[in-house]
């Protein structure tokens, strides 16, 4: 039985983790990352340094008036939905 834990402890990890990763991916309807990004210029943004989909929405950082900000969009419109300066 002891021999059993430690693979139902490996298993469980591998799983969850798994499971993690799933959630950080672009959904089938959200607009292509290069979109997204084109419109944060669009915005106002020069330099997008960081830039991942993450728990239901793009996100990353970038420069805008000469401010590091970090940003929400809206997954499906590539709207602005947050941006704060970076500290």
């Amino acid at each position: 039985m002891n021999a059993l834990k430690p693979a139902l402890l490996a298993l469980l990890i591998t799983t969850g983790s798994a499971g993690l990763a799933l959630a950080d991916k672009p959904g089938a309807d959200w607009m292509p990352a290069e979109q997204v990004k084109q419109k944060l210029m669009a915005a106002g943004y020069t330099d997008i340094t960081e830039f991942e989909a993450d728990d239901g929405h793009w996100e990353g950082e970038g420069m805008k008036n000469g401010v590091k900000m970090e940003f929400h969009a809206d997954p499906k419109t590539g709207a602005i939905i947050s941006e704060k300066p970076d500290k």
